[in-house]
């Protein structure tokens, strides 16, 4: 399994290990629709709901939840993630979605 390193603050003193199952989950829940508001801005309120929006869906699964859980101990309630990481982490969520389309792409062949 792939693994990237996402910068956690500005100055690039703190990094956060994500795997591709971290963003298998992301995908798999959906966890970034509607998190951002229409400005636009990555806000620690952001991440606040990104956190809630996580612990509601692990309370309210009846089957396993183990890939929600490491992707909140790896990544979302990491000791570096701040607003900062957030963006950084939904930015490579973007650039990992257009690498698996065109991975798709590119299996399908020509039409």
């Amino acid at each position: 399994m792939k693994t990237y390193t996402i910068q956690a603050n500005l100055s690039g003193t703190r990094r956060i290990t994500v795997s591709e199952t971290n963003l298998v989950t992301i995908e798999k829940y959906g966890l970034f629709r509607h998190l951002i508001d229409s400005n636009g801005i990555v806000d620690e309120s952001v991440l606040d709901k990104l956190k809630l929006n996580v612990r509601s869906l692990i309370a309210s699964k009846e089957e396993d939840t183990k890939d929600l859980l490491d992707l909140c101990i790896d990544v979302v309630y990491h000791k570096n993630m701040k607003a900062f990481g957030l963006q950084q982490l939904i930015r490579l969520y973007l650039e990992w979605l257009s690498q698996e389309d065109d991975d798709d792409e590119t299996e399908e062949g020509p039409s």
